[in-house]
């Protein structure tokens, strides 16, 4: 599906303000509210917009620390990561896992209370994870930038 400039300004406003009203969206883009509407849905039925979420603040709900944690397997064969992307999938803490070219195979990002919580979600969770052989952790010290806006 191709974007026109008017689809790419209302992903834009819903990435800022996943709340907005239609009759709101369709003024800050020019369109009627019914045209607004109907290219929205299109941007869902595409796949293009996934979904509507809540932006939670870690730090207000007692999960202020980050760790990425860099993971390497055993292997590179298709069953071992899978088993690992299935185990890993579970794991509560677990905000993000990207398979990495590089040092690393993935790459996890990791809320926890702080450092104790991390070491019993290492514990009761990394540590079990299938066709592991090496683990390093690295935790952020401070947020300095973050959003889940793509540039459209």
């Amino acid at each position: 599906m191709q974007l026109d400039e008017v689809d790419r300004r209302i992903l834009r406003l819903l990435q800022k303000r996943g709340r907005i009203s239609n009759a709101e969206l369709a003024e800050q883009v020019h369109l009627s509210a019914s045209a607004c509407h109907r290219r929205v849905q299109r941007l869902e039925e595409e796949g293009i917009i996934r979904d509507y979420v809540a932006m939670v603040a870690a730090r207000k709900i007692g999960l202020p620390t980050t760790v990425f944690v860099e993971i390497t397997l055993s292997a590179q064969a298709d069953e071992v990561l899978e088993a690992f992307e299935k185990a890993v999938s579970y794991i509560p803490n677990v905000l993000e896992c990207h398979l990495m070219a590089g040092n690393a195979d993935y790459i996890l990002k990791v809320v926890a209370e702080d450092t104790d919580d991390f070491a019993r979600i290492h514990r009761q969770y990394l540590s079990r994870l299938p066709g592991v052989t090496r683990m390093q952790s690295s935790f952020a010290l401070r947020t300095v930038f973050k959003t889940t806006a793509l540039p459209v």
